[in-house]
């Protein structure tokens, strides 16, 4: 059975026992699909699988993406060829909470600002109102979306002295009695927080969710915080409002055309960027490829996967 393994991710395969009868080919990046019987692949969400793709792979029974979002495959047209689908949800959630919590506290307290001046050599001194700042005690923090990393985020709150609101289509009454979370319908939550942070997954319903009418419906001030789609986000509404002010501080990980970064947000300097870094650690990556792995072991054993997003025939 041949499968089919994104190039980048050879370090960890280098380190995994390959069951006989597995024959594995390393994909580059920006390559196209080989033709062949290939019964598996472990993709990157940057690997586009629409109808085109998976009919080049006619006897493909597992996609097992490296990543916990799958916008990258056409659901539907797997579905259709009953194709098992499967994402790494879980094992990047603390790491992704952690550098939500990094973008947080680096775009409210002007960190990069700040770390420039020092760096260039134009810092005179310490003085009373320099690059002052938004403290976080007795703030809103918002939150878009309730999943893991959502929740995540919000566990770690109250050490910053935060209330958190939150919204999603679901409400999660057991979270906010457990917690004291509370839910806030959409245009009430951007204009209650200080801090918006976004942890939804990226479909026809929340593309540019975040656009010209949800900037202008912020609290003046506030921070706009991203670590889970790059379009999320109408970037050049967001380029205005940073500009004219009306929202203090942006933290960006994640960009609508990776790795293109669009020159507005480069230039501004109340914009923390960072490449894509969310589920950056060792135990994270690791986790991430153990779990695809395993699916795709699962399916070619005859079984389904162990995180599904659909599963196959």
């Amino acid at each position: 059975m041949k499968v089919l393994v994104a190039a980048p991710l050879e370090p960890f395969l280098r380190r995994t026992v390959v069951p006989p009868g597995i024959e594995v080919e390393l994909l580059a990046e920006g390559a196209a699909l080989p033709e062949g019987e290939y019964v598996g692949i472990v993709p990157l969400l940057t690997r586009r699988l629409g109808e085109a793709e998976l009919g080049r792979l006619p006897g493909l029974r597992i996609v097992a993406n490296f990543a916990v979002g799958f916008d990258n495959v056409d659901v539907a047209a797997a579905r259709a060829r009953g194709i098992a689908v499967s994402n790494t949800p879980g094992v990047l959630t603390e790491a992704t909470a952690e550098l939500t919590w990094a973008l947080i506290l680096a775009a409210a307290r002007r960190v990069p600002e700040g770390e420039a001046l020092v760096r260039g050599g134009e810092w005179t001194g310490w003085a009373p109102t320099q690059l002052l700042a938004m403290g976080l005690g007795g703030k809103v923090l918002g939150l878009l979306g309730a999943g893991r990393i959502a929740q995540a985020v919000a566990r770690r709150a109250p050490a910053f002295g935060l209330r958190v609101r939150y919204w999603s289509r679901t409400r999660r009454p057991a979270w906010e009695a457990e917690c004291g979370v509370e839910w806030r319908a959409l245009a009430a939550l951007l204009a209650e927080a200080d801090v918006l942070s976004l942890h939804l997954a990226l479909s026809p319903e929340t593309e540019r969710i975040i656009g010209r009418e949800a900037l202008a419906r912020m609290k003046a001030g506030a921070v706009l915080v991203n670590t889970a789609r790059g379009g999320l986000v109408d970037e050049e509404a967001l380029v205005a409002a940073l500009r004219s002010g009306r929202l203090r501080a942006a933290g960006l990980d994640v960009y609508a055309a990776e790795p293109l970064v669009p020159p507005g947000l480069r230039e501004l300097p109340n914009v923390v960027l960072l490449p894509h870094l969310g589920s950056a650690t060792e135990e994270a990556r690791q986790g991430m490829w153990d779990l695809a792995w395993q699916n795709l072991l699962r399916v070619l054993s005859g079984g389904e996967p162990l995180t599904p997003v659909i599963e196959g025939r």
